[in-house]
């Protein structure tokens, strides 16, 4: 091994001085340090030097042009034509590179539309959600969908959980839409918020329609009823929608832990699933409630619900605790890297421009916990007297007594599947109430 390391030292010394000395056009001296000197010996050294980064063409291309008078014919003629192969193939392999790079990306922008055959007879579905393509229950709901054989499923999802980035879109950041493999489905993860999601496949910049026949919104892990809709990420995909005139539905199952398992999501698809293809039904004739979307809450126990209820939104929430935490158990560095995100997630943001610079898009917690920083002392500074403070954010689950039995909140708790009407303007309530009861008692008849 030593004597290995020599050898490659002693060549490494060689190659370095023999570049020098062809830069500075010192025949001589190469003459003396290689005695044995002759012209095929030199263009090994040549090309050596050159692909090791010894020597530099452009250098050796200028001074061969200075010192060519002092340089034998047949050796400048046999040197500048190495170099014009040499540059002729770089550019030849450059542009085969190019055109193998064009061609991936061709079949890739093909491939994402047309592995999975596209019927132009049948509606079309976007999906999104707020927990990512992994997520079970966007499983269990795209093969429901599939298997039946009526729709163009389309996926649209964040890629990581943002289930409290409420109605936040990335502004000023560059969003990445990879495309990931579903059965019967074609997907897209996104570097965003469920907002982003749904609006980047609305615009008609990621597919190649811009308008399905519904989008749905789903299948959150944990309810988002009363409060909790104003910073659900997956009410708000559902509520962009809506802003852009598409019909749509947010769907959450009231996940308990210690309760639920993960075959309650597949239970949850199959007490949906009636709901979904008659809303497909009646947008199609020009029937479904306008104005609002649906937002439905599945109890904790799907097959054993007592049956769909019309509800309206409670005052219900989870009350926020504040917990003052060490430095020394979670480094600065580690609340610097989700300060952004922290600092996005406002309750009642519910405008397109709710949050600024991707305000979620960082954020690497789970949905119950939050972590910020808060300062004191000019950003980038370096001030003695600043103060960090570090919190953690936990919300605690109340029993809070709800006395109206029409209110989300006490119907799911009850084991109704929560049916509410929501809207984004505040002034038409009673109207899409009264249209919505008509609605759900048409397509489920004997329902509340």
């Amino acid at each position: 091994m030593k004597a290995m390391n020599l050898t490659f030292s002693v060549l490494h010394e060689y190659l370095r001085t023999f570049g020098n000395m062809i830069r500075k056009f010192n025949f001589f001296m190469f003459a003396l340090y290689c005695p044995s000197f002759s012209l095929p010996f030199f263009f090994f050294f040549f090309f050596l030097s050159l692909s090791l980064g010894f020597l530099n063409l452009s250098t050796f291309r200028i001074q061969l042009r200075r010192f060519k008078m002092m340089m034998p014919p047949g050796l400048v003629s046999n040197l500048q034509e190495a170099l014009l192969n040499r540059k002729g193939s770089q550019q030849q392999e450059q542009q085969e590179q190019e055109q193998e790079q064009e061609q991936s990306n061709d079949n890739a922008e093909q491939s994402t539309e047309e592995t999975v055959e596209f019927d132009a007879s049948k509606p079309i579905l976007l999906l999104t959600n707020s927990d990512g393509v992994d997520s079970p229950s966007l499983t269990h709901l795209v093969q429901a969908l599939v298997l039946q054989r009526l729709y163009n499923v389309f996926v649209c999802v964040p890629q990581s959980d943002k289930s409290v980035s409420g109605h936040s879109v990335t502004l000023r950041e560059t969003v990445e839409a990879a495309s990931v493999k579903i059965s019967g489905a074609t997907a897209f993860e996104v570097s965003g918020t469920p907002v982003d999601c749904v609006s980047l496949a609305l615009s008609g910049a990621l597919f190649s329609w811009s308008k399905p026949m519904l989008v749905i919104s789903g299948i959150n892990r944990g309810l988002s009823c009363g409060h909790h809709m104003f910073h659900s990420g997956v009410v708000a995909g559902a509520r962009e929608a809506l802003l852009c005139g598409v019909p749509s539905l947010s769907i959450s199952l009231n996940w308990k832990k210690d309760e639920s398992q993960e075959t309650d999501f597949k239970d949850a698809v199959s007490v949906c699933l009636p709901l979904i293809n008659a809303a497909v039904r009646d947008v199609e004739k020009g029937i479904f409630p306008k104005s609002c979307f649906l937002n439905i809450e599945i109890p904790t126990s799907p097959l054993n619900n007592k049956g769909f209820k019309l509800t309206k939104q409670s005052m219900w929430r989870s009350t926020p605790n504040w917990l003052a935490v060490s430095s020394s158990r979670y480094p600065p560095g580690h609340f610097m890297a989700n300060q952004q995100g922290g600092l996005g997630l406002q309750f009642a943001q519910l405008g397109r421009d709710a949050s600024a610079a991707g305000a979620a898009r960082r954020l690497a917690t789970q949905k119950k916990n939050l972590e910020i920083i808060e300062s004191v002392g000019a950003a980038g500074k370096h001030d003695p007297n600043r103060v960090k403070k570090y919190f953690r954010l936990e919300f605690l689950d109340n029993q809070q007594e709800e006395t109206d039995d029409d209110l989300d909140y006490k119907a799911l708790e009850s084991g109704y599947v929560a049916v509410t009407p929501l809207s984004i303007s505040p002034h038409i309530e009673a109207d899409i109430q009264m249209v919505a009861s008509d609605w759900i008692s048409a397509v489920l008849p004997g329902e509340q």
